[in-house]
């Protein structure tokens, strides 16, 4: 017998494709799953979009925010007040750029670095690296490259090196090496000789317009924001990012399983249009599934002396999509692991919390310094996974700095709140004044042994 379609079913495919809701009866459990799935795979773009909103919200560029399309530069290491991307670094100066695709391809001109090392890792709308210009890809050299976007047809000009985006938006966070403060005038130089314009701008003596702002934009943490954000914002803002930004190939099994709960990419998506048992779904979807996403980065990767450390889903991510979103949440910005590696403590030796109250000490003998072709650094992080204020103003140390060896070449760092002493102090890296603490050990440019095993951190031991 043929399923007659009411008045009111009509009235409901006017404001959401009658197809996306027709499926089978789902139960309340599938729902719930599924709602979950996608949650989790929507994160990262949910969450570049509130970063972009923040990040691009001012006339002309100041510090490490600038209108759509425009370059901004850290001119400075970040300090507590810094709160845009978690878990900053304080050993490169960074280069940001928000990129907006969709009408044009964005060129973009670096100089020669004269020997110094640089990557512009340039990720997509779902937080995937897709193209790594710099010392370890492209070499040290003069370029000129273009970013297009997904459906762009066209000609660049010659010598101009395409790099198409998979998504139309999407986000550079490039590093430059800076040794120490004595170091920013050279790094200035050095990003101030980068420019970035639109492909119809080539050729001309370009002048950027301003950026809109908007007063009413909340200054809050990204991750912040989407924490809060209902769910009826949060998915239907994902499926209008979906227009501009579509799903990559490999993504057909998960946009089949939201098409049940009415999600399409393509098409907008209204949460009051929805079933009762779709939105009730969706509504307990944040719950349960930022559950998932906060402790995915804790857990990802493999375990060894108390450091976790992701080798696998980091930068690119396949179909891995919880830990996608987990790095997204915790490490916004994070590179493939042939540029950097980021073994992370959140425990001592004895697998205990890392507390502001206590001494740890990290040694490595003198084969077991983090193995590296460009450099690396040490960086203590608060609850917040932000830094925070301590005496000397420290919040990374490393090989740049000028740190005390022992006799035998081994190295100690001290971790804790107070001084371990004047004579100490130049191996010692400040806790916040309360609470729990995480580290990051970054390695730039690793050595294969870093990569393949063979050598892992050593554990940060408590001494008091």
């Amino acid at each position: 017998m043929k399923k007659i379609i009411s008045i009111a079913s009509m009235g409901l495919a006017l404001a959401l494709p009658f197809s996306s809701f027709a499926q089978p009866q789902l139960s309340a459990n599938d729902a719930q799953e599924i709602a979950r799935e996608a949650y989790i795979y929507a994160y990262p773009l949910v969450l570049m979009k509130v970063t972009k909103d923040v990040s691009t919200n001012v006339a002309q560029p100041i510090g490490l925010t600038a209108p759509i399309n425009r370059l901004a530069h850290s001119r400075a290491f970040p300090d507590p007040s810094f709160t845009v991307v978690v878990r900053p670094n304080a050993d490169t100066l960074y280069t940001a750029l928000s990129f907006d695709v969709a009408k044009e391809p964005l060129i973009v001109d670096i100089p020669d670095s004269a020997g110094r090392y640089y990557l512009m890792p340039w990720m997509d709308a779902w937080t995937d690296v897709f193209a790594v210009p710099g010392t370890r890809t492209t070499g040290n050299a003069a370029q000129k490259f273009a970013i297009t976007g997904p459906t762009w047809q066209g000609k660049l000009p010659d010598g101009v090196t395409e790099y198409r985006s998979p998504t139309a938006e999407g986000l550079l966070i490039g590093r430059v090496q800076t040794n120490s403060a004595a170091d920013y005038q050279a790094v200035h130089g050095f990003q101030n000789a980068i420019h970035a314009y639109p492909l119809s701008a080539e050729g001309t003596n370009y002048v950027p317009p301003k950026g809109s702002v908007n007063a009413a934009q909340d200054k809050a943490p990204p991750v912040d924001q989407v924490d809060k954000m209902s769910a009826s914002v949060f998915f239907e803002l994902f499926a209008q990012l979906m227009k501009e930004n579509p799903p990559h190939a490999n993504d057909y099994p998960i946009l089949d399983r939201m098409k049940m709960i009415g999600i399409e990419p393509g098409k907008s998506f209204s949460y009051a249009a929805a079933p009762q048992v779709i939105q009730d779904a969706l509504k307990a979807a944040p719950e349960s599934a930022l559950e998932q996403i906060k402790g995915a980065f804790r857990k990802s990767g493999t375990f060894a002396n108390g450091w976790r450390t992701n080798m696998t889903a980091i930068g690119t991510y396949g179909a891995d999509y919880l830990h996608r979103a987990g790095v997204a949440y915790a490490a916004l910005g994070a590179n493939v692991i042939e540029d950097a590696v980021y073994p992370t403590a959140f425990t001592d030796a004895e697998g205990k919390p890392l507390l502001s109250d206590h001494r740890y000490v990290l040694r490595f003998t003198k084969d077991q310094i983090p193995p590296v072709r460009a450099f690396w650094s040490l960086t203590m992080y608060d609850d917040h996974q932000l830094f925070t204020e301590n005496p000397i103003g420290r919040y990374a140390i490393g090989d740049r700095d000028k740190l005390q060896f022992g006799p035998d070449g081994s190295l100690e760092i001290y971790i804790q709140r107070e001084s371990p002493g004047k004579d100490k102090e130049t191996n010692w890296l400040p806790t916040p004044a309360k609470g729990q603490f995480s580290m990051n050990l970054r390695l730039y440019w690793p050595e294969a042994q870093a990569l393949d095993g063979r050598w892992v951190p050593q554990p940060v031991k408590r001494v008091d």
